[in-house]
């Protein structure tokens, strides 16, 4: 699992879905994953890419006040919680927004890295440290 882990974690630093919206989508994965540890360190990333306090929120429910990246988030959530129901259509409304075939087929890799490190730290008993 590690060898599949580190390669998956490679090829997504190639991605070419920009980071701070790809922190976002980490972000609303996260709060529904349940992984605390994966939240807090996606909030931190997304805060070092100069993402909002007002942006991270509006991310923990999947979307954004810009509509582009509101977009581009809820496909996201919607790949990682519906993958089922995506449909061309979808995909289409990415592209009127300028995305292109590249980023949009990044949003896959982001959910899997999300689902396994958050997984994983679930089922290890890894929890976020106490703040306060």
């Amino acid at each position: 699992m590690l060898g599949g882990y580190l390669q998956l974690s490679r090829a997504m630093k190639r991605a070419k879905l920009d980071r701070a919206t790809s922190e976002r989508i980490s972000i609303a994965i996260q709060v529904r994953q349940g992984c605390e540890l994966c939240l807090h360190s996606h909030e931190a990333a997304a805060r070092s890419l100069g993402v909002t306090e007002s942006e991270i929120e509006l991310a923990r429910d999947a979307t954004s006040a810009d509509p582009r990246i509101a977009a581009m988030t809820a496909f996201g959530f919607r790949v990682f919680a519906e993958p089922n129901a995506i449909t061309d259509a979808d995909v289409d409304a990415l592209r009127g927004f300028g995305y292109r075939d590249r980023e949009i087929a990044d949003v896959p890799g982001v959910v899997a890295l999300n689902v396994l490190t958050g997984s994983f730290n679930l089922a290890a008993g890894l929890r976020a440290a106490a703040t306060g």
